[in-house]
């Protein structure tokens, strides 16, 4: 089996378990009743078709754990592309405490406005520079657990760490992420090559369109090279073409949980078009 057609059934491997829970809990655990809805929300049953808020509680089963799959995901492609991936992995290192302190004050400066109401813009260019300066004889050891790390098998064996996000993060997740990416940068001697804030897919389209406010807050996301969005991060990750990869691997299998839902969970036929989308 080629490395593609391995990847590719690994993602479907991915999506089937997920899958499976998921329906599994809206048919048997969790299921959508109709009695209960209309004694919790008369008004809302009165105005509104049962099938809308059907559909809401399928989508809140299946959104949530979704968050996790991409990992998965991202460790497939990892394996299929650099060589090896792993979730929550554990890098130890060493930082001195000018640097730590430094890593302190940026992230307060970018959280909290200036006594004159100005607010810090990030910038992580000049950020890293500066607290790279910090120089400290007190050295502190330090442990970054990162979301996804990877290692190339190739002759330069360069490692890489990911904090992976959904596409909408909120803050207070963000500010850990950029902590943690800016700790692996400080170690001494650097444990990784490179570490990236990423997200799986850019809900806005383009990068220069993303303006999801939270986030902002702690990285230019349109600017800053550190953070990787949609392509930019499956590329870097798994090599040229694995975001496509991953949409035909899914759609491969879409049909059979597409016509799942209709029969099985709203009870109705799939209209004409319902598929053409995988076509």
């Amino acid at each position: 089996m080629s490395n593609k057609d391995n990847m590719k059934v690994k993602i479907q491997e991915v999506i089937h378990t997920l899958m499976e829970r998921v329906m599994n809990k809206v048919l048997y655990e969790d299921p959508f009743k109709k009695d209960e809805h209309k004694a919790k929300k008369p008004l809302y049953a009165a105005l509104v078709p049962d099938e809308i808020f059907k559909g809401s509680h399928f989508e809140r089963r299946f959104v949530t754990p979704f968050g996790n799959v991409w990992e998965k995901l991202a460790v497939v492609a990892a394996n299929a592309g650099l060589g090896f991936g792993q979730l929550h992995y554990s890098i130890e290192g060493k930082i001195n405490s000018e640097r730590l302190r430094r890593i302190t004050q940026v992230l307060n400066k970018l959280e909290h406005s200036s006594p004159q109401g100005e607010k810090t813009k990030p910038d992580w260019q000049k950020e890293l520079n500066y607290i790279i300066e910090g120089e400290s004889t007190e050295i502190i050891p330090i442990t970054v657990i990162c979301d996804v790390y990877a290692e190339s098998k190739q002759q330069d064996k360069r490692k890489f760490a990911f904090e992976l996000k959904a596409p909408l993060p909120n803050s207070d997740q963000t500010k850990v992420s950029k902590e943690k990416i800016l700790k692996l940068y400080c170690m001494e001697p650097k444990q990784i090559d490179e570490a990236y804030y990423a997200l799986p897919y850019n809900p806005y389209g383009e990068r220069n369109n993303y303006s999801w406010s939270f986030p902002a807050r702690w990285f230019n996301m349109k600017e800053d090279e550190v953070v990787l969005i949609g392509d930019e991060f499956w590329e870097k990750i798994g090599g040229k073409g694995t975001y496509q990869a991953f949409i035909d691997a899914v759609n491969e299998i879409g049909r059979e949980y597409k016509e799942k839902i209709y029969k099985d969970f709203l009870g109705i036929e799939p209209p004409a078009d319902a598929f053409d989308e995988l076509k």
